[in-house]
């Protein structure tokens, strides 16, 4: 007779040992490994001083570890990129409490993955299910309005609807890599105005005297982040305000998934002037973070979408994230995809209330990526 699951929480992801954590990964998404989430929590960036109290959900079996989600008790809903502002709004304005909240996701990373840890199996979906359950089951226990989970993958979906947690439809800008041989290759299947725009771009990038270097593992040094942090601390503080990410979360990050991370850095008249930040694993480039301290036309596209291209096909990487929004990536060769995340509140009149305004948002979001899609820079098949 198998023996029972039980369902645990714990304040801080050191409270797991990191080989039983990522043993119920299948595919070792860099966002959701151990190592990404500890440098999060040991930098201090995600606590609950930041407003990101670690909750992470356990799911054992007997003793031993069976599924995991990274989850949080939030007092604000920065650093998501997936937006309630408006249902805080309305439920508060009719006399409800909306924070804290719940939240199954990776802390300031609008990137698609795993949000609930379950190897494969014959008892994987059970699994799944009763993760998403057990967080309804937290949120109840500790008196908080709703749970959400974002940036999730079909099936840890598939197990949130089944727990009665309503769908939301987003949107990115992702390439694939059908194969290409290189670059040109690419280009070739775009069409000619938009093939020709790029090449523009690029050539106009190549007329500066400029030096690219692409760095990863050991080649990362302490002057490499320290020049990052200068441009990610410019980026954010002129769009949204408050940067989130620390300079020791760098560092942290560095030694513990160096052979993770591709750091593009431009240098200028042998000073650093701009650099783009990625994690891949052995199917996808993520693109995250970009900053400059010097403006030159079109260097943010070569940094960030034409290098990743470049890397990708070189690697034979099947696929780059670029991140949120971003509709200019479109004439880049970079396509509108859906991302989902799924939302259950604990009052049922607000949780149908919440579906109802889903079901005509969805219908819209559905409505432009078709539209978004129509207008590919790709050549007509």
């Amino acid at each position: 007779m198998s023996e029972q699951y039980s369902l645990h929480t714990c304040q801080q992801i050191t409270e797991i040992p990191a080989s039983e954590w990522d043993a119920c990964q299948e595919d070792d998404h860099p966002f959701t490994r151990h190592a990404f989430l500890k440098a999060l929590e040991e930098s201090g960036c995600a606590t609950a001083e930041t407003g990101w109290m670690p909750y992470h959900l356990v799911l054992k079996q007997g003793e031993k570890i069976s599924a995991v989600a990274p989850m949080y008790v939030k007092g604000h809903s920065q650093g998501e990129y997936v937006f309630d502002h408006g249902w805080a709004d309305a439920y508060e304005r009719a006399g409800g409490r909306y924070y804290p909240k719940l939240q199954l996701s990776v802390p300031f990373s609008p990137v698609t993955g795993p949000r609930f840890l379950a190897p494969a199996g014959p008892d994987q979906m059970k699994q799944k299910m009763m993760l998403a359950e057990g967080a309804k089951e937290v949120a109840v226990k500790l008196g908080l309005s709703s749970v959400h989970t974002t940036f999730m993958q079909d099936e840890d979906l598939s197990a949130a609807r089944e727990m009665g947690y309503h769908t939301r439809v987003g949107e990115q800008f992702h390439w694939v890599n059908e194969g290409y041989e290189d670059f040109d290759d690419f280009l070739s299947k775009l069409s000619s105005r938009k093939r020709k725009n790029i090449r523009k771009e690029r050539n106009a990038v190549k007329t500066l005297d400029l030096e690219f270097e692409s760095l990863t593992g050991d080649d990362i040094e302490e002057r490499h982040w320290d020049a990052f942090y200068e441009f990610y601390m410019d980026t954010g503080s002129r769009k949204w305000g408050r940067p989130y990410l620390n300079r020791t979360f760098f560092s942290l990050l560095g030694q513990a998934m160096g052979q993770s991370i591709l750091l593009f850095m431009v240098k200028r008249e042998g000073r650093y002037i701009a650099g783009a930040l990625n994690l891949f694993g052995s199917e996808c480039l993520y693109g995250r973070y970009w900053g400059c301290v010097e403006d030159h036309p079109f260097l943010h596209f070569e940094t960030c979408y034409y290098k990743a291209i470049d890397f990708a096909i070189e690697k034979g990487i099947d696929r780059v994230e670029a991140g949120a929004q971003g509709p200019h990536k479109l004439a880049r060769g970079y396509l509108p995809v859906k991302t989902m995340s799924a939302h259950w509140m604990q009052d049922p009149g607000f949780h149908d209330a919440v579906g109802d305004f889903l079901e005509a948002e969805s219908r819209q979001m559905d409505a432009e990526i078709n539209y978004l899609k129509q207008h590919s820079p790709y050549k007509k098949s």
